[in-house]
């Protein structure tokens, strides 16, 4: 599968927000309003797509990427590059996201003279946590909002 990163854009942002996970991923579903088009479309998210153009994911940088509450537990005192990522329902469990995933961070690699990345991660989500070990993240620090539980993970580009 050949990606390519696009800027993004209301048909874009209109096909993420209306996207739905099965669960246990349901936490990951979002709702198409304005304030979360305004979201995607003014702050640092990307559009993963195929040679055809068909949205296969996105991928978050900054703020952005980072779960709000997480600061007051200082999980990003350290100024790191940090990513999200989100790939089509349809698509996941289907052994693309070491692919999917690989390209992100080789996109990020080339964007950034930063030689660290974080990302955070809901603790119930082991399947993008394999994933992301077998990148070489290592889990850092954990916190929670409510009975919501995240870790954030790192790592270094060599």
């Amino acid at each position: 599968m050949e990606l390519f990163v696009k800027d993004m854009n209301e048909d874009f942002a209109k096909q993420i927000l209306s996207w739905t996970y099965e669960k246990p991923y349901e936490i990951y579903n979002n709702e198409l309003s304005e304030e979360t088009m305004r979201e995607i479309l003014t702050n640092s998210y990307f559009a993963v797509v195929t040679i055809g153009d068909e949205l296969v994911g996105f991928f978050c940088i900054g703020e952005s990427a980072q779960v709000p509450i997480g600061s007051l537990f200082g999980v990003y005192n350290e100024y790191l590059i940090d990513i999200g990522i989100g790939m089509k329902p349809e698509l996941t469990g289907k052994g693309l996201g070491y692919t999917f995933f690989s390209f992100i961070l080789n996109e990020i690699k080339a964007i950034f003279d930063q030689n660290t990345v974080r990302l955070t991660v809901l603790t119930s989500n082991t399947r993008a946590i394999h994933l992301y070990e077998k990148f070489g993240f290592i889990q850092q620090k954990e916190f929670h909002q409510e009975s919501i539980e995240f870790i954030t993970m790192v790592k270094e580009f060599n």
